[in-house]
This record gives structure tokens, C-alpha cells and sequence, in this order.
């Protein structure tokens, strides 16, 4: 009886990763930065709006509460 071949197990990349790929390929490394950061101002912009709901929402909850 033999032993079973070793399995090699290859990580497959993630989607975000074969974008970054393929965006590596097509840009220049300025429009790279250029575009993360622009990525990164959307998610912040993102966070501060959600806190500003937020925000508005215990306001509102303290005003009835005292009303």
C-alpha cells in the first residue's frame, strides 16, 4: 500500500487582489496612490455621515425625554 501523494494547498487569490492586479498592470504607481486615496476619504466620509445620524438620533432621543 503507498501513502498518498502530499497535497499542496494554493492559496487562490482574493477578488479585491486580482483587482489590485489588474490595476497594477494598468496604472502608473501615482494613479495608484491617488486612487487609494480617494478610497480611503469615501470610507471616511462614510463613517462620519453613519456618527452624524447617530449623533442626531440621541439628540433627538434626549429631546423627547425631556419634553
Amino acid at each position: 500500500m503507498q501513502a498518498a501523494p502530499p497535497v499542496r494547498a494554493t492559496a487562490i487569490p482574493s477578488f479585491t487582489d486580482a483587482l489590485r492586479a489588474v490595476e497594477s498592470l494598468l496604472m502608473s504607481g501615482g494613479q495608484r496612490t491617488a486612487r487609494r486615496n480617494a478610497w480611503t476619504s469615501v470610507l471616511e466620509d462614510r463613517r462620519r455621515a453613519k456618527d452624524r445620524v447617530e449623533a442626531q438620533r440621541v439628540l433627538d432621543q434626549a429631546a423627547t425625554l425631556t419634553s
